[in-house]
Formats: C-alpha cells, sequence, structure tokens
C-alpha cells in the first residue's frame, strides 16, 4: 500500500497498486502548475485510489475543458489529474508520495530547455 498526503497535511490518500512508469513531463502546462522544470507523474488506475482523509479540501482547475488538475486548497499541493475520457484512470504527482517507489520504467515527455546533462553539481541535500 502505498500513502500519501498534500504539504500541510490535511489531504491524505492511499494508492493499493504498484507504480511502474513514472514520467518527468515538461509541457508549458506541467511546468506551470508544478512552478518548476517538469511534473514527476505516474500513471495509476482510478479504483486503485482512495482519500484517506480531507477530501473536502480537494479543489480542482481546468486549464483544459477535459482535464482536471485536483490540489490540496489549503496548501496548494498538486494531488494528481484526471481526464474525462479517462475516467479509470489518473496521473498521480509524485512529489506528494510518502511512500518510497522503485518504478521499472521512467522517462521524460515534452522535453524543452531542461539539460539534466549540465555539468553543475548536484548535492545530495540543499547546499547554504
Amino acid at each position: 500500500m502505498l500513502k500519501g498526503s498534500c504539504l500541510c497535511g490535511k489531504v491524505r490518500y492511499e494508492v493499493s497498486g504498484e507504480i511502474e512508469e513514472v514520467s518527468m513531463c515538461h509541457c508549458k502546462q506541467c511546468q506551470k502548475a508544478q512552478g518548476s522544470a517538469f511534473a514527476a507523474v505516474a500513471p495509476i488506475r482510478s479504483a486503485d485510489f482512495r482519500i484517506t482523509q480531507g477530501a473536502e479540501y480537494l479543489k480542482e482547475y481546468r486549464a483544459t475543458p477535459d482535464k482536471a488538475r485536483v490540489f490540496c486548497a489549503e496548501c496548494g499541493s498538486p494531488i494528481y489529474s484526471a481526464r474525462d475520457d479517462r475516467p479509470e484512470a489518473k496521473r498521480l504527482r509524485l512529489g506528494t508520495l510518502d511512500t518510497p517507489i522503485s518504478p521499472n520504467k521512467r522517462y521524460h515527455a515534452w522535453v524543452s530547455w531542461f539539460e539534466l546533462a549540465d555539468g553543475l553539481p548536484k548535492f545530495p541535500q540543499a547546499s547554504r
């Protein structure tokens, strides 16, 4: 059982399935929604996903008419997105997971300006 939560902890969820695939989406909408170079997401079955606390804090935003981006209204943490034409699936925002995962398949999509092999120093924690 995978568990996750938003930044403030008011929304908590469980995923009963495994995370097999992770994409780092670099599309402009994901960049704006995350405030970052990409969004780390995984496809999950809607039937495997359950809000265990704080459903009343969930809000959605639709940048496009057929896709809901669901987030915590208290702290703004993005939780998942869901397309109207695919109610059986969600795309979980992996930064909200509390349980570690080891996906078999990982890839980048819609890559434009962000380069991982840029030669900049990489630190296991924040540098001061």
